[in-house]
């Protein structure tokens, strides 16, 4: 690959391009997700702000409500995540059906040339696919990290009793 010919107004422009319609894809993702994740992501937002204040860490109280309330609240998420992935498996059979229905109407010019026509076609049933796959992963994600942070206040907690119990036997 050769870099002494690069027009860098150009990968700018193409930049800007990227940066545009990831602007546009990365919306549709957040829409789709909010009504199932909202809620998880108000408490992880709420864990965070009582979590900010070094000075007064979390009370027991609190990390009860944290371990039930994340809990019920992965649950939920979790359901929603499965219905999500039978949408991105849905628009991705849609987008399939467009590309080769678009393909088999072309009755002249190369393989190539066919490909080319048909996935520009099909391509806002391809962009469809893509919001409904990257929300999947999305959700999945905000999952499996509230997941972790369940994890992370059961050992807090556990601790915390571990060290009243062994201050109570040592009296």
């Amino acid at each position: 690959m050769r870099i002494d010919n690069i027009d860098l107004q150009k990968i700018a422009d193409i930049k800007d391009k990227v940066e545009e319609h990831s602007k546009t894809i990365n919306q549709l993702v957040e829409d789709t997700i909010k009504p199932y994740v909202k809620d998880l992501d108000k408490y992880v937002q709420f864990i965070r702000d009582c979590l900010k204040d070094g000075e007064n860490p979390p009370t027991d109280a609190e990390l009860d409500d944290f371990v039930l309330n994340l809990s019920t609240l992965i649950y939920w998420a979790s359901g929603a995540c499965e219905q999500l992935g039978i949408r991105d498996d849905i628009s991705k059979a849609v987008y399939k059906e467009m590309y080769h229905s678009k393909r088999n109407e072309l009755n002249s010019g190369t393989v190539a040339d066919k490909d080319s026509i048909a996935e520009l076609e099909s391509i806002q049933e391809q962009i469809t696919n893509i919001v409904y796959n990257r929300a999947y992963k999305t959700m999945k994600a905000k999952i499996e990290n509230a997941q972790e942070l369940l994890s992370s206040a059961k050992k807090v907690l556990s601790h915390r009793i571990t060290s009243i119990e062994l201050d109570r036997i040592s009296r």
